[in-house]
């Protein structure tokens, strides 16, 4: 049994033999050295560019979602002795995709995606004559580009079978890179309700709002904006200022106080500085002469905005979020309008212009459309005093004007009584006017006797 068990030896491979063969075979290969060099170094050098389509060469970054691929021009050139085996290889981003190879004259030029962001092109197989230069263009789709990193690299390497000179590798390697941009045609459109109101002693307070423990009657505004990305690019982030002309001196109290703000889709958030005292009425020392007075002064126009220097505005700034390509943000503003402070003023007409402009975030890497759509948008209403004055103005005024009446009256009857017109001689008038018929009578009969 141990015997059985006795593993055997290796078995070791022999020659076989047959009776008048030889047991060795020999081969001799001859090759001939056809180099300019000692060492028959090859001597690459590789020369390239980028070229965006449909942009033109002025353009210093590739637009995200403008720009849909991306070409390599790429140019290889061998002042050494000839290379063996040379190939091209391409590390670019993971988010980019091969399309195709192309060249304008079939060179022997065959491209292999050896990994998702890895390429291999073999130029010249078996080999690149010394002297020689070939040019190729490798296409990307860009489409996918997410934009988070600021630069698109693509790094271009030669190499080949032989032995290439340290002082000459410099140039088998190129890197070319754009800057990656979000390209935008940002806009905005707003709307308010109402677009104009009365406002007076005399309108009903129905028609306005009145908060608790208040005494002052507010008009309601809504204010409605629309912040609309027309693309190419996504908007990563953006801007909004919204400027309220909220005095109407540089030291009145401020008319607006902001009730509710809403970012649709809670797309962004909103801030402001609150009105610490929404309720002012001014107190003034008014008599009656002074409120007949301002009630025949209150007219013409006053244009309230906030582009004019010296204005006190109202400021609310948002950070609005993404906004894809045909992507738009609705903001909603509710306030509230001091009428009682507009009650002071000598106009009859005020006219408030409110400014809404979005802007883009340069440290986002967003630029604007050149020549795009306008980003900024005012919004206008008006306020109308109804020119009706309270009741014991009207009977002020109706007193006022008898009595200015009469005195005006009287003026002339002094004035009459002056110049003589209620002292006339009547009475020689009368009798020289009868003297001077009976001469006229007499002189008559005088010419009949004759």
């Amino acid at each position: 049994i141990g015997k059985e068990n006795k593993e055997l030896p290796a078995l070791k491979p022999i020659l076989r033999w047959k009776k008048g063969q030889k047991i060795a075979q020999r081969n001799q290969t001859v090759f001939e050295r056809n180099c300019q060099s000692d060492d028959c170094a090859a001597d690459l050098k590789l020369q390239g560019k980028l070229l965006l389509s449909s942009v033109d060469d002025r353009t210093a970054y590739l637009a995200l979602g403008a720009v849909r691929n991306i070409s390599l021009n790429i140019s290889i050139s061998n002042v050494g002795d000839d290379a063996y085996d040379t190939n091209v290889f391409f590390n670019f981003s993971g988010e980019l995709f091969f399309i195709k190879m192309w060249q304008k004259e079939e060179l022997g030029i065959a491209c292999e995606l050896l990994e998702s962001d890895f390429l291999k092109c073999s130029v010249g197989f078996p080999f690149m004559r010394s002297k020689s230069r070939y040019e190729f263009s490798v296409i990307f789709d860009t489409s996918h580009l997410s934009g988070q990193e600021e630069t698109l690299t693509f790094l271009v390497t030669a190499q080949s079978g032989n032995l290439e000179r340290t002082e000459s590798l410099h140039d088998n390697t190129l890197t070319l890179s754009v800057p990656l941009m979000h390209e935008v045609d940002s806009s905005i459109n707003g709307e308010v309700f109402p677009t104009s109101f009365f406002y007076g002693d005399s309108v009903e307070v129905s028609n306005f709002v009145r908060l608790e423990n208040h005494e002052c009657l507010f008009q309601s505004l809504n204010f409605t904006l629309q912040v609309y990305n027309a693309g190419p690019s996504t908007l990563p982030g953006a801007f909004l200022d919204i400027s309220f002309p909220n005095r109407l001196s540089a030291t009145g109290a401020e008319i607006f106080h902001v009730q509710q703000m809403m970012v649709g889709h809670d797309k962004g958030s909103c801030s402001f500085h609150r009105n610490p005292s929404p309720c002012v009425v001014p107190q003034e020392n008014e008599n009656i002469f002074h409120t007949i007075f301002a009630f025949f002064t209150k007219s013409g126009r006053k244009v309230l905005d906030c582009e004019r220097p010296g204005r006190s505005c109202l400021i609310i700034r948002c950070n609005l979020s993404s906004l894809a390509k045909a992507e738009s943000c609705d903001i909603s503003i509710y306030t509230l309008l001091n009428t009682e402070i507009l009650k002071k003023d000598s106009s009859s007409v005020i006219q408030f212009v409110t400014r809404a402009r979005v802007r883009v975030d340069p440290d986002l890497r967003v630029v604007e459309v050149p020549n795009g759509s306008p980003e900024e948008k005012p919004v206008v209403f008006e306020a109308l005093h109804n020119l009706e004055p309270r009741g014991y103005v009207v009977g002020w005024i109706i007193a006022i004007s008898l009595l200015v009446g009469i005195l005006i009256f009287l003026l002339l009857a002094v004035l009459l009584w002056k110049m003589g017109f209620f002292r006339r001689r009547y009475k020689e008038i009368i009798e020289a006017e009868k003297s001077r018929k009976e001469n006229e009578d007499s002189w008559d009969w005088v010419q009949k006797n004759q």
